[in-house]
């Protein structure tokens, strides 16, 4: 399982563009510790968010669940940090990643 991502951006150059998808890339996958863990913690962070909403109340997820839950969190925010800055906000980040089989 891999993962392609794209980040929008207005009034940027194509090369700024690509070296922020390269920062968003790079935390996220240094965050999360692998590559190879981004697409399948993506997944199930989708699941968890799918079944429970963008914010499930207290004691709602599974002791797994709300790890993982928190460890995409975490990683989805130092991404758009890296690529966007430290001080945008999430719904000021333009990108989507696909999961790919």
């Amino acid at each position: 399982m891999s993962y392609s991502l794209v980040l929008y951006e207005a009034d940027v150059p194509p090369e700024e563009r690509r070296a922020a998808e390269a920062r968003f890339r790079k935390a996220l996958e240094e965050t999360l510790g692998d590559a190879e863990l981004v697409a399948p913690v993506y997944a199930a962070y989708l699941r968890i968010v799918g079944t429970y909403g963008e914010a499930p109340p207290p004691d709602t997820l599974t002791d797994a669940e709300q790890a993982v839950f928190d460890q995409w969190q975490a990683a989805e925010t130092a991404a758009v940090a890296a690529a966007f800055g430290p001080n945008r906000y999430m719904g000021d980040a333009m990108y989507e990643i696909r999961i790919e089989d």
